[in-house]
């Protein structure tokens, strides 16, 4: 005969361990609390590994010495307010087996990097003097951007031009990109740093993490408020780039279209047949005015099938955001400004007071 036990906690049966109800609500809690202390810390250690500033890009040189340790080089990092934590960086080198991989040189950086991309920048070597500075301007086609690219040794046009489809790419704003068309308008204008061997496909990614840092979630929501596509809203953003040539224009030539739009009229946007036509004719002809393309806006109703350009954060904020006004035209004048008005016989006088002069 067995002796009697009488503190007999946890009933142990063939297939199970039985845990008296006593002990259930602790193991719980215990169980959630180290499953939300284990989700907290991550988020903490997310918020340290991201940019310092996401729309900051001012841009700063530091230097990487030879044999400095990881972390000299958080010291470094930290001091120049590139990063959030020196503890957390170290420890990301480490986990990422780089911490004996970071090389010296000197390096440019700016406040909208993370923590990542600048620990892998360091670990590839990737010095000023073997990076290639380039300005990507605002309202380009991606034709005319793989051209300029291509002068500065960046590869090749035509693989541009091949290369800028979404398929080719994980990109968050695919969806919104119809199959058939390219990335037109989403290739964003900036200065970028690049390697001086990255190909193509490198640099088309970079300009697209971009694109995704500016459209940000809230533009998202704005689009969604105004019954329109991202797609959309980046469309009528290339068209207001490419017609505005001040910033305190760009609303007032947004509300335009948008006038227009709601009136169902046609948008009748010049720019839109220069894309047409393959060339950025300053004048344009009766003949180039009934070009049969779906980009013609003297001849198809509603928005072009997409971009026509790239635009910069200005013409993208100017689409979602559109003045108030009774405007349905607009012309050019000698002076990059442009003369706005309400009627077409109002517009008819300001395109003859142009031609006067």
């Amino acid at each position: 005969m067995h002796p009697k036990t009488h503190n007999k906690t946890i009933i142990i049966h063939k297939n199970k361990i039985q845990i008296p109800s006593k002990y259930k609500l602790p193991i719980c809690i215990l169980i959630i609390g180290s499953v939300f202390f284990c989700i907290m810390l991550y988020s903490i250690f997310f918020d340290l590994i991201q940019p310092q500033g996401y729309n900051n890009r001012s841009e700063k040189i530091i230097e990487v010495c030879q044999g400095y340790s990881a972390n000299q080089i958080a010291d470094i990092l930290y001091n120049a307010e590139l990063i959030k934590n020196k503890k957390v960086f170290v420890f990301y080198t480490k986990i990422k087996g780089l911490d004996s991989k970071l090389k010296a040189g000197k390096y440019v950086f700016s406040s909208n990097m993370s923590l990542p991309e600048i620990v892998e920048s360091i670990a590839e070597g990737n010095t000023i003097s073997e990076t290639i500075r380039i300005t990507i301007p605002e309202g380009l086609e991606i034709r005319e951007i793989g051209f300029l690219l291509e002068e500065k040794g960046l590869g090749r046009k035509e693989k541009y031009i091949e290369a800028a489809y979404a398929k080719n790419f994980t990109f968050k704003f695919s969806k919104y990109i119809p199959d058939n068309l390219s990335l037109e308008g989403y290739l964003f204008p900036d200065t970028y740093q690049v390697h001086k061997d990255i190909d193509e496909i490198g640099i088309i990614k970079i300009m697209l993490n971009r694109f995704e840092e500016v459209f940000t979630d809230d533009l998202i929501s704005r689009s969604e408020e105004l019954g329109l596509t991202v797609h959309e809203i980046i469309t009528i953003a290339s068209i207001i780039e490419r017609e505005a040539k001040l910033d305190s224009e760009r609303a007032i030539i947004s509300s335009v279209f948008y006038n227009r739009l709601k009136n169902n009229m046609l948008l009748g946007s010049c720019v839109t047949v220069q894309y047409a036509l393959g060339e950025r004719k300053p004048n344009l002809t009766y003949k180039d005015l009934e070009i049969d393309s779906p980009y013609n806006t003297y001849k198809v109703q509603g928005l072009p099938p997409g971009p026509i350009s790239n635009p910069g954060e200005a013409s993208i904020r100017a689409a979602l955001y559109p003045a108030e006004t009774d405007y349905y035209y607009f012309s050019a004048n000698f002076d990059g400004t442009h003369t706005f008005s309400r009627t077409f016989s109002e517009h008819k006088n300001a395109i003859n007071n142009v031609k006067k002069k």
